[in-house]
């Protein structure tokens, strides 16, 4: 069974766990909104450059 008891070392490997998770939180999220944004800028770009129907 995993023993999570780590009796005079819990307040210092608890508070790294949970800064390190959120540090992942962090870089996942701007990772995502980052890729939202140059999706969108990618679409306008393709919309900007597209060649009309008539002209095909």
């Amino acid at each position: 069974m995993i023993d999570l008891d780590m009796s005079p070392y819990a307040a210092f490997v608890w508070p790294a766990w949970a800064v390190t998770a959120l540090a992942l939180g962090v870089l996942v999220a701007r990772t995502a909104a980052a890729a939202r944004r140059w999706s969108r800028e990618l679409k306008g770009l393709e919309r900007e450059t597209a060649v009309p129907e008539d002209d095909r």
